[in-house]
């Protein structure tokens, strides 16, 4: 079983927009526009993240799961899912 993984991670700053998040040496930032799950979330939801492994992030107050590589370059990852608040109830 694999250890804690220790490599930095921190949400900087959030906006309207976005947030801004630290990750290792890069920065890179999350528009709400492709990731619609944090567009509602609070502040506290947002910046309560984990990295359970070097390309995976999971912000467990929102049940998000998101791949590094999707906020790097979102146009490679092209299916967005409906926040739950969008999806159809039966």
């Amino acid at each position: 079983m694999p250890g804690v993984l220790t490599s930095e991670i921190e949400v900087s700053l959030v906006s309207g927009k976005g947030f801004w998040l630290l990750l290792d040496n890069e920065e890179l930032f999350v528009p709400y526009a492709e990731f619609p799950w944090f567009r509602q979330a609070t502040v506290e939801q947002i910046t309560t993240v984990e990295r359970p492994s070097s390309d995976h992030l999971y912000w467990p107050l929102l049940d998000v799961d998101l791949a590094v590589e999707s906020i790097r370059n979102p146009a490679l990852f092209p299916l967005i899912s409906k926040p739950a608040s969008f999806q159809r109830t039966r």
